[in-house]
């Protein structure tokens, strides 16, 4: 009976004090399953998800099928026999004009395209990403301004002088020029994004290492970079998916020899020696898209952090 009293005296107490306590639950309303905007939400996206998926699907499954099931016509059936058969003769036996080793030379020239790319473009925006964030020197605004403007100026403008550029100095046609170019139209959109990652640090870092006696390279390579692994992620991923999927750039600076994979697959999908075959077509298709979408799976989760953070300041 005194444990009894007692609890009833701490009660009164706490709503004497609170004078909630027998208001009974608090907070917002909890939403049902099935609200009406939940029903929105959820269907767009579910139709949203059908519509990128529904083509995939297609693709997997013809690739799967031998020729005789694919005259069938029905598309959305899934195969009755699985047959790897069109994926090995888009690797290696696929015929693009006089040649007839499929995707495989395309492979490894879209690496030896992708790799230099990729690493030289993200290591000179970086720099000019920090030196622009940090160390305003005369005429930063300036060169900024430039490469914004760079970032949006249409490729299409730009192709006949760069072809005649590269001409003139000996490497049009070669896997080093079309190198070359990747880099310089990759820089202005890597360089912003980089200056907007690095403005967004805590300055306060910068200035304890400038009053500690660290220089540019000091602070860049022992401050700035281990703290800058999201956005070399989104820089990454922006450069490997623009390079890998480019064709523009792949057919106008490159010669039969040294065609990338995109331009290899136009020419094994139009090719019109012998039978349409779908499902070699498709089986080169989703060869071709796997590199990205290895690279995105892998590293996603760093690519929403890195661009959200260095979308904080302009």
């Amino acid at each position: 009976m005194a444990n009894i009293g007692t609890l009833n005296t701490t009660a009164a107490g706490i709503d004497a004090v609170s004078g909630r306590l027998g208001d009974g639950p608090t907070g917002p309303k909890p939403r049902p399953a099935l609200s009406p905007r939940n029903i929105m939400l959820y269907g767009t996206l579910t139709i949203a998800a059908l519509y990128y998926l529904l083509p995939l699907y297609v693709m997997v499954v013809t690739s799967l099928k031998g020729m005789p099931e694919i005259r069938l016509g029905n598309i959305f059936s899934p195969p009755m026999e699985i047959t790897f058969e069109p994926w090995v003769k888009a690797w290696a036996e696929a015929c693009t004009g006089l040649n007839c080793d499929g995707l495989s030379r395309g492979f490894w020239n879209s690496v030896r395209i992708t790799v230099p790319s990729v690493i030289i473009s993200i290591a000179i925006a970086s720099v000019n990403g920090y030196a622009l964030a940090n160390w305003r020197f005369k005429g930063s605004e300036l060169f900024f301004s430039i490469l914004i403007i760079g970032a949006f100026i249409p490729y299409q403008v730009m192709i006949y002088p760069i072809v005649i550029i590269l001409r003139e100095i000996g490497i049009y046609g070669t896997l080093t020029g079309l190198v070359i170019v990747h880099s310089i139209f990759g820089m202005p959109i890597l360089t912003l994004l980089f200056r907007n990652y690095f403005v967004s640090l805590p300055e306060e870092l910068f200035k304890a290492a400038r009053v500690d006696g660290a220089g540019f390279w000091q602070i860049f390579l022992k401050i700035m970079l281990p703290m800058s692994l999201p956005i070399f992620v989104v820089a990454m991923i922006l450069q490997v998916t623009g390079i890998w999927n480019d064709f523009l750039f792949g057919v106008v600076f490159t010669r039969p020899d040294t065609y990338p994979m995109t331009v290899q697959l136009n020419n094994i999908v139009n090719s019109v020696q012998g039978v349409k075959e779908y499902n070699v077509n498709m089986a080169a298709t989703i060869l071709t898209g796997l590199v990205p979408l290895i690279v995105y799976f892998v590293s996603g989760r760093l690519f929403v952090r890195g661009i959200a953070a260095g979308a904080v300041k302009g």
